[in-house]
């Protein structure tokens, strides 16, 4: 079984089987490959198209005493599953894993770490990235959250993952202007950044713009290249020019609370933040042209919102939602709120687009269940559902890639990365 779940890499045994003949060079041809081609060892598996064999590698500088992958294919839990073995008595450290050709994913390293439960204060205060890989995925500190940092992710990134091509900057064509702005909400007591993005060539005349409304928007700035990819679209003629509303939150707390289906929330976007749109930017209140969208929590939100005011908000737009939560969890069962409620109302005037990754199960969590079973509802109850999985986690290293998708299948002609919808083949 431990065999299965880890197998032996081709390259990794041949090297061993050299400098156990005694030919001391085979580490250094090894290391020298490894150093021009990068890492982590993608090797392919003779008779199986789909899948893969990939190592990761780590070179001990001498004071290694245990190297812990976390994230990725390892996931976040048991790390003392998820070590690397040394080979014999020298500096190569290892580790396999048998994956599909497009899964995309981030990943670190934890050295000399403790390998008891994290939340015993033990495990995982010594995370770094994978020095032999030159992908990386940065997470900026947000410098008015005083407890945000930097955070440097390996990104894993197999031959036949889709393309990402929409999130680099384009040295040709005109480009959008993001705007900041704070917002003060009477109806929830607090205030709130929001920037708003506005196309080449915005003017506050002629028709209005088609409006786009993104929760989580440091994230949706930061970590997913929100403007770049409207002005690549809209350059490429994929889309229409929108006008995008990025909607921060003040802390993870207030987040956690405004984004479960909280409609004070949903009645401070309609009663609050959308009047103060149409007073200072130039887009439509047609419904059917305003899209509300955002990510796990985010997602679930833009569910909820279309449920509550289809009347403002005519497009849902969602990123690995977060439809398994439930108002009183009872045993860690998913009870699925918001696909109850879709399930007992009236048909809403609402499209939706929806996309989940397969590798985003965890625990008693079910990301990829609960997205079909909202998907099937909704179309059952008549709604037009575009739906999409790709082979990744939960994570933004993923959705900046398919966001261009996700947004193309509301307002758009055609896909434009090749995420279509798919059964798992785990």
């Amino acid at each position: 079984m431990e065999s299965q779940r880890f197998p032996e890499s081709p390259r990794i045994h041949a090297v061993q089987q050299a400098l156990t003949r005694g030919n001391s060079t085979a580490l250094d041809r090894f290391w020298q490959d490894i150093l021009a081609h990068g890492a982590p060892l993608i090797e392919t598996i003779e008779g199986d198209e789909k899948h893969a064999l990939v190592t990761f590698l780590w070179r001990d500088s001498g004071d290694t005493h245990n190297v812990v992958i976390w994230g990725g294919p390892a996931g976040v839990d048991h790390p003392e599953e998820h070590q690397m073995t040394r080979l014999l008595d020298t500096d190569l450290w290892y580790k396999t894993y048998r994956l599909q050709m497009d899964v995309r994913g981030v990943y670190t390293f934890s050295i000399n770490d403790a390998l008891t439960n994290q939340a015993q204060g033990g495990f995982g205060t010594r995370f770094l990235p994978d020095p032999l890989n030159p992908k990386q995925f940065v997470a900026h500190r947000d410098e008015e959250k005083p407890d945000s940092q930097e955070v440097i992710f390996s990104i894993l990134e197999l031959p036949h993952a889709p393309a990402q091509t929409w999130i680099v900057p384009s040295p040709d064509g005109a480009k959008g202007q993001l705007h900041a702005h704070r917002l003060h909400s009477h109806i929830l007591g607090n205030e709130r950044r929001v920037w708003v993005y506005t196309p080449a060539e915005y003017t506050q005349t002629g028709e209005s713009y088609r409006l786009l409304l993104l929760f989580d928007g440091w994230t949706y700035l930061d970590l997913i290249p929100t403007p770049t990819i409207l002005d690549n679209l809209v350059r490429e003629g994929k889309i229409p020019p929108l006008v995008t509303v990025f909607l921060d939150h003040p802390d993870d707390e207030t987040r956690n609370r405004e984004l479960v289906c909280y409609q004070p929330f949903v009645d401070f976007l309609v009663q609050e933040l959308m009047p103060w749109m149409h007073e200072h930017y130039h887009v439509t209140a047609d419904p059917a042209q305003t899209i509300v969208g955002g990510c796990s929590y985010g997602g679930l939100a833009a569910a909820f919102a279309g449920l509550r005011a289809s009347g403002t908000f005519g497009n849902v737009l969602s990123q690995s939602g977060s439809f398994w939560w439930e108002k009183d969890p009872e045993d860690d069962i998913q009870q699925e709120w918001i696909i109850q409620q879709f399930i007992a109302s009236p048909r809403l005037p609402l499209r939706f687009s929806l996309e989940v990754g397969l590798k985003e199960d965890v625990g008693w969590i079910y990301m990829v269940g609960c997205n079909r079973h909202l998907r099937d509802v909704l179309r059952l109850k008549g709604y037009e559902v575009q739906y999409a999985e790709f082979n990744g986690y939960h994570h933004s290293v993923s959705h900046r890639g398919s966001f261009a998708d996700r947004l193309v299948a509301l307002v758009g002609k055609e896909p434009v990365s090749g995420v279509k919808e798919r059964a798992s083949d785990r």
